[in-house]
């Protein structure tokens, strides 16, 4: 069985005591004090998260932009110096091999964020499209990352910041000294919150982790763990590559039609069948459940009824820490029952009630 990779903040997890578990191959904290409590944390003060795990790639080149507009569904033309949006790298079926963040950082240079168990595929794939003006490089665990996350966040970080720097806006990168150390720094994240996402070098990764930790103290800033990771991002209904997307769900059915940019005549991988999708619709889509007080909540693969009828299986579920009840993203058969309407899922035999809701349950901020 192959080694797990370890982060370059390892060494911090472990001072802090945090439960370490493996994921997408490596070894990562799913918790520090527990997830509800890092959870809240983030919802009202600050969370810190290791990202080191996820792949950073760079595409160089005269020839980037022209290699990623055939790529890439989002169009990277859209993006000017120092701008970012999310994006999909699709088979030619539509299906997602990744969800990921592109940044353009010049004209020439691109940096992609991706996700970490699917970080070697990407690079192969984005090999086949290389031409002799463009170059693609990200070794996994060459790099360090960490995001700082919540209301508190901006001011946290700017302790840490040389006097009158200007952090960026939402969705914008720029490279900066961050406790002395350089580092590139976007107005991004995975939690619902207003934070930032660090992408800097190995030695300064643990450097610039304790020093947001202790900047952020008097604040309640915590460390957290995939655990929170996970119930943050689904309370802002963002979906999780392997379970809400993959190889074989297409953006559109996963309600994610807005981030495919189809205005220009560019080729591009599954094109033709989001095409289609998006004229004849689908045969399944996304929804959102809620569950009820004291009630079971939905889980990964349960399925999901209407009446007597299997209409689709849950994708991904958790207790809400800030809803006090389940929560849950489904996919299931089309037409898809309206919002407020009941349905059910099942659990070791047992029916549990839920209603159809919107895919986001916490308000956008």
């Amino acid at each position: 069985m192959p080694s797990l990779a370890e982060s370059p903040i390892a060494s911090c997890h472990l001072a802090l005591g945090a439960r370490m578990i493996p994921f997408a191959g490596w070894n990562l904290p799913v918790e520090y004090r527990g997830l509800l409590a890092e959870h809240n944390a983030t919802r009202h003060a600050a969370g810190l998260f290791d990202i080191s795990h996820m792949g950073q790639i760079r595409a160089e080149g005269n020839g980037a932009l022209s290699a990623l507009e055939s790529i890439l569904a989002n169009d990277p033309a859209k993006l000017r110096d120092g701008e970012g949006h999310y994006t999909f790298l699709l088979n030619d079926q539509g299906g997602v091999i990744d969800d990921l963040f592109l940044y353009r950082l010049n004209a020439d240079n691109f940096l992609l964020v991706v996700n970490a168990a699917r970080h070697t595929e990407d690079l192969q794939i984005l090999a086949a499209f290389k031409k002799k003006d463009v170059s693609f490089t990200g070794n996994p665990g060459s790099t360090a990352g960490m995001a700082l996350q919540g209301p508190k966040a901006y001011e946290i970080l700017t302790r840490l910041l040389p006097a009158h720097t200007i952090l960026p806006l939402r969705n914008r990168i720029t490279e900066m000294q961050l406790a002395g150390h350089k580092a590139w720094v976007a107005a991004t994240g995975y939690t619902g919150e207003n934070g930032f996402e660090i992408f800097t070098d190995l030695l300064a990764g643990p450097i610039i982790w304790n020093a947001i930790l202790e900047a952020g103290k008097s604040d309640g800033l915590l460390p957290c763990g995939l655990g929170s990771r996970d119930s943050l991002r689904l309370e802002a209904g963002f979906p999780l590559h392997g379970q809400d997307l993959s190889t074989e769900i297409t953006p559109i059915e996963a309600g994610l039609g807005f981030f495919i940019d189809m205005k220009r005549a560019r080729p591009f991988p599954g094109r033709s069948i989001l095409e289609q999708q998006k004229k004849g619709g689908t045969t399944r889509t996304c929804v959102g459940l809620k569950g009820q007080p004291g009630q079971p909540p939905p889980r990964h693969d349960y399925p999901v009824f209407q009446g007597d009828k299997k209409i689709g299986v849950v994708t991904s579920g958790v207790p809400s820490p800030t809803l006090g009840h389940g929560i849950a993203l489904a996919l299931i058969t089309t037409p898809a029952p309206t919002c407020g309407q009941d349905i059910e899922f099942e659990v070791r035999g047992r029916r549990v009630p839920v209603k159809v809701s919107p895919r986001r349950f916490i308000p956008k901020k």
